[in-house]
């Protein structure tokens, strides 16, 4: 019988375990230099969460089940919900706000799998909730620009839209729920081919050309600061999406103020779901291809959704798996110390107790040592201690344990040099 495992799911070894511990450690100092408290939330929530949140037709991308008292529940897809949950059950009536917290953890979609997308994935993210617009925002793209640039990725492109300007057009021309939609998840696609189609086939979506000739003009515009012109230009008879606009020329001043300059005003960004209000934004790596979109995030009203008053709310998830995609592709790859300080080699039988006591005065002391357990003889003791790249082994023999003392060796160089017991931890 052979046993694999699952599809869509994967094992990570000793080394890329430590790579992405690594970024996790480096992500984490970020996020916590922002003010950031992390929190965890359950591996599976009431799936009710989640339709509420996303609509019935999620279902088939969920690992959803019922438990032995037939409640209907699902591994989580993602990880704002159960944090909106979190905040309606825990913080809502306690908390002082603005509330900052982060989280890091897997989720679980069940998707065909292709090259960067699994069933299995992890995300890192933040909510800020409760902080005044546009300023909030500005800062939290401050926080994702730094901590992608943390870890040595200098070529994200920060791409940037407020919904309010679409949405204030969809008010004008009363344009229904379900219409505006049907129209941002066409939108979020990105195929452009797809949208004129929508808006100017044979039947479009929207019957009111006006508003589609518009649309198209302001969905094409992707660029820097300059291109605000032309959106006032496209939207000037219409006063709904004009406060908008204000806004995202506010914001754009305020990221100045935070140090963020890799951004591009994109009106084609639209992030599909319905509880996006605001500031949206999506975060590039061009050299990822078609996996290059490692971030997104914006100004949501998923508390009001679930039942919760009203609060501003904003937060953004990375792709952890794409981040070390990225990580691989754009950095050099830094060969990593060992996972050892220092290697215990006792070279016989008579000596093996007290090796393992000075093992455990290692540990006790900070150091990460391992010792040897298979009775190896000296020359294998070596030949494992350069395999494993440790840098110094302490060689414990009969003659220099009379004396209290052990050999400590310099694995780069080479030197090595008796060491008394009483001052070893000193010594290392």
């Amino acid at each position: 019988m052979e046993f694999t495992r699952p599809r869509g799911t994967r094992d990570f070894l000793f080394e890329e375990m430590r790579e992405r511990k690594q970024a996790e450690s480096t992500l984490r100092k970020v996020f916590e230099s922002y003010g950031y408290q992390e929190i965890k939330t359950p591996l599976f929530e009431e799936l009710k969460l989640f339709t509420t949140k996303s609509g019935e037709e999620i279902v088939n991308q969920l690992y959803n089940f019922k438990d032995k008292s037939n409640r209907e529940l699902t591994l989580r897809p993602e990880i704002t919900a159960p944090v909106a949950r979190l905040y309606l059950n825990e913080l809502e009536k306690t908390a002082v706000k603005p509330i900052k917290l982060y989280y890091y953890g897997s989720c679980f979609r069940y998707e065909r799998p292709q090259k960067g997308r699994f069933r299995q994935f992890w995300q890192f993210g933040c909510e800020l909730i409760g902080a005044k617009t546009p300023q909030g925002e500005a800062e939290a793209i401050a926080l994702c620009s730094d901590a992608i640039q943390s870890l040595g990725i200098t070529t994200a492109d920060v791409n940037i839209n407020h919904l309010g300007i679409i949405r204030g057009l969809f008010k004008h021309f009363d344009i229904s729920t379900e219409t505006q939609r049907e129209i941002m998840v066409v939108i979020d696609k990105g195929d452009k081919d797809l949208l004129i189609e929508s808006l100017s086939g044979d039947e479009p979506v929207i019957d009111n050309d006006e508003l589609n000739q518009i649309l198209l003009k302001l969905i094409d515009l992707v660029g820097d600061k300059s291109i605000i012109g032309e959106v006032e230009d496209l939207i000037a008879p219409y006063e709904e999406p004009k406060e908008a606009l204000e806004e995202l020329k506010e914001l754009i001043n305020l990221l100045e103020a935070f140090q963020v300059s890799n951004y591009t005003l994109n009106l084609g960004v639209a992030r599909g779901l319905d509880y996006y209000t605001g500031i949206v934004f999506e975060i590039y790596v061009p050299e990822l291809g078609a996996q290059k979109q490692i971030c997104g995030g914006g100004s949501y009203s998923l508390v009001k959704l679930f039942g919760g008053q009203e609060v501003e709310s904003t937060g953004f998830a990375l792709g952890f798996d794409r981040l070390m995609n990225a990580v691989e592709e754009l950095t050099d790859k830094e060969e990593l110390p060992s996972h050892l300080d220092v290697y215990v080699a006792p070279i016989s039988k008579d000596v093996r107790a007290k090796a393992f006591e000075i093992t455990q005065l290692l540990r006790k002391n900070g150091l990460k040592t391992d010792v040897d357990l298979n009775g190896k003889k000296f020359k294998k003791l070596m030949n494992y201690a350069d395999k494993i790249k440790v840098p110094k082994i302490i060689i414990v023999g009969e003659k220099d344990l009379a004396e209290d003392k052990v050999t400590v060796k310099d694995m780069t160089s080479g030197n090595q040099e008796l060491v008394e017991l009483d001052n070893l931890i000193n010594y290392l």
